[in-house]
């Protein structure tokens, strides 16, 4: 009994941390496009946004799950947290400089803290408990994640996304006494979440200094990473991670500009029902804000969709095969996105709304199928699971250059064909006993 109390008091603890990550990776998204008009850039430079994000992913996976065999996953979330704060602060010389190159180290570092967190919390709430319970765990563990996601886009849209950002032309012909006022308002902007953000981190990396969370790793495996990239599972769990989170992220980063490109905030004017809805989400008169920020409100349903899938998903891999769950869930979001290419309007925004419920138990789950089995080598294929993540490094970039080149709709092809990859890998998985690991 004392066992399973420390463990269920590690559980919830930790827990805090998927909520924190989800909350702060999503504001990133938010942050989007506002820099997009605040440094006019291109779709696709747009995206390098989140490729300095997620290129941590690969940069800091791999030693990350080395110093974690080393220094144990408690001492491994307090550096991550403290990365994270300091990634946190530098938004605050960022926004005041107004200078894109500072924003892009402030994210890098931003997620290379945030990089280590993953690495140590995703193994460590596999194995607080048995290996068949290990997907149901980490599903409701991510469920918070993607509370911290849900909550995310509202933040983003009031703070971030609710004024008009002027051009370089309106900016020429302002007084200097009013250019002053405007960069210091836009400054202010961006600085003050993310100060908050910092404080609460700095807070979450105290407490874990003190408390105590029982000890999992009894040794550190030689060759770990030798063994694991001669693993089929692990490599193909890996490619399915990457796919993943890039078809996610880059549905995430491009809904706003997506929805405006089919004129939705007008539509949503127009609508009384849909205009009553956003205006409850903002808690605001729509009349006084900006249009990103209507359709902005909306993002909240994609990432509330994966709350409310990964609630359902850690009862759903209890019942049924979590591999029979993984490829029904991709199928459908295959099917949703078939359906947002081939409409406008409100059928085409709610069923890519949509995919987010659907997404919700495939990082979990891919996870968790992949380090089944692995014992002390889970912080190394935790490390190189996380490496994937930079997936949503190299997908948005190449969607947003789609976008320019095919437009929204026909570069939807790339989303679909990662889905497509993971509806195959959970199928693959289902039938592991004929594959030589």
């Amino acid at each position: 009994m004392t066992e399973k109390k420390s463990f269920r008091s590690a559980f919830i603890t930790v827990t805090v941390l998927f909520f924190l990550w989800g909350f702060i990776t999503v504001l990133v998204d938010s942050l989007i496009p506002r820099l997009k008009d605040v440094f006019e850039l291109s779709y696709f430079q747009a995206g390098l946004v989140q490729f300095a994000f997620f290129l941590a992913y690969l940069v800091i996976s791999v030693p990350a799950g080395a110093l974690l065999s080393r220094i144990g996953y408690q001492k491994g979330i307090i550096v991550g947290l403290v990365t994270m704060a300091l990634g946190c602060l530098l938004f605050y010389p960022a926004a005041s400089e107004r200078v894109f190159w500072i924003f892009l180290v402030a994210y890098f570092t931003l997620a290379g803290g945030i990089t280590v967190l993953q690495v140590a919390a995703n193994p460590y709430v596999s194995v607080l408990g048995s290996e068949d319970g290990a997907s149901s765990r980490l599903n409701l563990s991510q469920a918070f994640n993607s509370l911290g996601t849900a909550i995310a886009p509202l933040i983003g849209a009031s703070f971030l996304l609710s004024d008009t950002i002027k051009s370089s032309e309106e900016i020429s012909v302002l007084t200097d006494v009013d250019r002053s006022a405007y960069y210091v308002s836009e400054a202010s902007a961006v600085q003050t979440p993310f100060l908050f953000i910092a404080a609460f981190i700095g807070f979450l990396a105290l407490m874990f200094v003190f408390i105590k969370l029982p000890k999992i790793l009894e040794k550190s495996p030689v060759g770990g990473y030798g063994k694991l990239l001669k693993n089929k599972i692990v490599m193909l769990g890996a490619l399915g991670i990457f796919l993943y989170v890039g078809a996610e992220v880059a549905i995430g980063s491009y809904l706003v500009n997506y929805f405006m490109s089919m004129n939705i905030s007008e539509i949503i004017l127009q609508n009384e029902t849909m205009k009553y809805l956003a205006e409850n989400l903002l808690n605001t008169d729509l009349g006084k804000i900006d249009n990103k920020a209507i359709v902005g409100a909306f993002v909240v349903f994609y990432w509330s969709g994966a709350m409310v899938g990964r609630f359902v998903g850690a009862y759903l891999t209890r019942i049924i095969k979590p591999t029979k769950v993984l490829s029904i869930f991709a199928a459908m979001a295959v099917l949703m996105l078939l359906i947002s290419m081939h409409t406008y309007g409100l059928v085409s925004m709610w069923s890519i709304l949509a995919v987010g419920l659907f997404n919700s138990i495939m990082f979990p789950t891919i996870f968790a199928l992949t380090i089944d089995g692995l014992g002390d080598l889970k912080p190394q294929a935790s490390g190189l699971l996380c490496m994937a993540i930079v997936g949503g490094a190299v997908i948005p970039p190449a969607y947003g250059f789609l976008t320019d080149n095919i437009g929204f709709k026909f570069a939807l092809f790339l989303i679909i064909a990662c889905y497509g990859y993971i509806l195959f890998f959970g199928f693959l998985k289902g039938k592991k006993n004929t594959i030589i690991l």
